[in-house]
């Protein structure tokens, strides 16, 4: 069996032994909850997901180097840059116009009461703080810590400065293509495991989710479904076809391992490696546009958290009866967007986010409490959308800029993973 067929049979696994565990109404006391599914399942998906996070930092480091030392002597970097921020940016501002289209379309609010408990937002950062803190102090602190974006441009400025070094720069540039060969077949090691922490991880999930609350803010929760689906179909598929000259099919084929374990895990960032050698080896996307496209998408691309603000903006003010303006909708889709990229690298982004769209309008940011309880399942289907988005603007700046190799695209065996004997 390939890779995504036992990945498939994973995750069907652990949704139907998570729901068996929550269905026979297993104390927590009782040995298969707190030795089996707190014990052994939790500790198995948990380190198959820092499996996964151990190769981010070094991965996009070594990458990227790579790929900004290719370009760096030319005009081709700023030119892939400009393209792919934009085309972030765009899709994201797409991404809430919908959400709020379909959340006014279906009401998601009406008859919904007031919630009971309390929320408290975290500090939104300052947007001085937010753009200091993109630029390292600390090269190793900022790899140590995980900031993205301060990798980001320590490797952006050393594959500069390798490619403006003539014999030197050239001599370090193939020590880093051998790192980037080493680390991608450490990528295809690790993900072997996908099945199993795939079980794992669903398995704990699905004995813990709260269905109650699902039902009391069914509409809600539907309604951000029908938004994320319409925008991977519609968006993504129409910019593939019109600007990548692309099939939608055969993409969306060719990334369904990357997206199934980004629904597994709901972390792009975990994600981020599969994300990396997937749209390298199996679309055939050059590793100059994808060492640059895929960590920058994973870090500011959030198409996914963007559509579920805009539904929940729409499903709060109806609670509370506010009627927004057409200028307040408007400010909802340009805050999103811009605090996609401004709060990229805090921790729980997804809130803070929407703290910042309700403040922005005048509403009570107090509705969040209502949704929190929903929140870990949908995180789960936007974050797949977020790296289906990021794999997408990472094929359509490789085609516009000639770095695409259609013949890895039309063979459906380019890179495909299969057991280890």
């Amino acid at each position: 069996m390939t890779l995504t067929i036992r990945i498939l049979i994973g995750m069907i696994a652990g949704i139907a032994a998570g729901l068996f565990v929550q269905v026979s109404a297993i104390s927590e006391t009782h040995w298969i909850s707190a030795w089996l599914v707190n014990g052994v399942l939790d500790v198995g998906g948990q380190l198959f997901i820092r499996s996964l996070q151990l190769m981010v930092v070094p991965l996009v480091f070594v990458s990227l180097v790579c790929g900004a030392s290719s370009l760096g002597a030319d005009s081709g970097m700023g030119r892939m840059s400009g393209k792919t921020i934009g085309l972030y940016l765009l899709t994201t501002a797409l991404a809430v116009t919908i959400a709020l289209s379909c959340a006014l379309l279906i009401s998601p609010g009406e008859g919904v009461d007031k919630p009971v408990e309390t929320f408290v937002p975290a500090p939104s950062p300052e947007f001085k703080q937010v753009v200091l803190d993109i630029f390292p102090t600390n090269p190793v602190a900022a790899m140590s810590e995980g900031k993205m974006l301060q990798v980001i441009v320590f490797a952006l400025l050393l594959g500069v400065a390798l490619a403006h070094s003539k014999a030197p720069g050239e001599r370090v540039r193939k020590l880093f293509e051998d790192l980037n060969q080493v680390m991608m077949k450490l990528i295809t090691m690790l993900v072997q495991l996908a099945p199993y922490g795939v079980f794992c991880l669903l398995a704990v999930l699905f004995t813990q989710i709260g269905w109650d609350r699902i039902v009391k803010i069914l509409a809600y929760f539907l309604t951000v479904i029908a938004a994320l689906i319409l925008h991977l179909c519609f968006v993504y598929s129409s910019i593939l076809v019109l600007i990548a000259r692309v099939n939608p099919l055969q993409f969306f084929m060719k990334i369904r391992e990357p997206m199934m374990l980004a629904f597994s895990t709901a972390s792009s960032g975990a994600t981020m490696p599969v994300t990396l050698r997937t749209v390298e080896e199996r679309v055939g996307v050059d590793n100059r546009v994808a060492a640059f496209a895929i960590p920058l998408g994973t870090t500011i691309n959030m198409d996914g958290t963007a559509i579920m603000q805009g539904v929940a903006t729409v499903f709060i003010a109806q609670i509370w009866g506010i009627d927004l303006s057409l200028s307040q909708y408007l400010m909802v889709i340009l805050t999103a967007t811009m605090a996609s990229v401004g709060t990229a690298a805090v921790p729980g982004v997804g809130l803070i986010m929407l703290t910042m769209v309700l403040a922005q309008v005048g509403l009570p940011v107090e509705g969040i409490a209502l949704i929190i309880g929903v929140d870990r399942l949908l995180d789960m289907m936007r974050t797949a959308v977020n790296v289906a988005g990021d794999a997408m603007v990472a094929t359509t700046v490789a085609s516009t800029e000639d770095m695409l190799d259609r013949s890895i695209l039309d063979n459906p065996d380019a890179g495909r993973i299969y057991p280890v004997a």
